[in-house]
Order: C-alpha cells, then structure tokens, then sequence
C-alpha cells in the first residue's frame, strides 16, 4: 500500500524530473535556433541578400507606431478659434500665446468658442 508520504516523494521527484526536462528542451531549441540562423545567414550571403530584401526590419521588437495609441497623430477639431486672426486651439496642450493675451486683457474663454 503506498502512503502519503510515498505519493509526495514521488511527486517531488516528478518534478525534479519535470525540471530537467525543460532545461534540456530549452537548451535543445537554443542549439537547433542558433544553426538555423547560421544556415539563414550563409544563404545570405551566398545569394547577396539584405534584411529589407525580405521585407523585415532590424529588430524583433514593436515599432514606435507599433506602440503608439492608434489616435496619436490625428488631427482634433478645434474647440476655440480667433475669427480676426482664424487661429484656433484644439483645447489640448498648453494654450496658445494669442489666446493668452486675449485672456490677459479681460476676455474670456468662451468668447472664442467653436
């Protein structure tokens, strides 16, 4: 009959062996990876090609744009405008030096609204 004890030694040495068994897959995929891309870069070169001749970039990682908000860059109505000048503000960001004077000399922020 086996006992508590003897089911949790077992399991304990499962997952040693468990362990193991990942290191030696990491390890393999590490080797069979690294002759892969010697064999890539041997076919580069034999053939004269270049990372933007397949269309790729330098780096795996994201690109900016990868990791901008998809809103960035986009152009925002404006919210306030000069009718004398046609400046306008879009109300995000600090407020432009037109907007300030006229604010200094007593007007208010609405008189400008769109």
């Amino acid at each position: 009959m086996t006992t508590y004890q003897d089911l949790l030694n077992q399991r304990a040495a499962l997952e040693k062996q468990s362990a193991e068994l990942e290191k030696a897959l990491s390890a393999a995929r590490r080797a069979e990876r690294s002759g892969i891309i010697g064999q890539i870069k041997s076919l580069m070169a034999e053939y004269d090609l270049s990372v933007a001749d397949l269309g790729l970039k330098y780096s795996t990682s994201k690109s900016k744009q990868d990791r901008m908000s998809p809103y960035a860059g986009r152009k925002v109505a404006a919210k306030y405008k000069n009718v004398t000048t046609g400046e306008s503000w879009s109300g995000r960001g600090l407020q432009p030096k037109w907007l300030k004077k006229a604010l200094a000399e007593g007007k208010r922020l609405e008189d400008f609204a769109v």
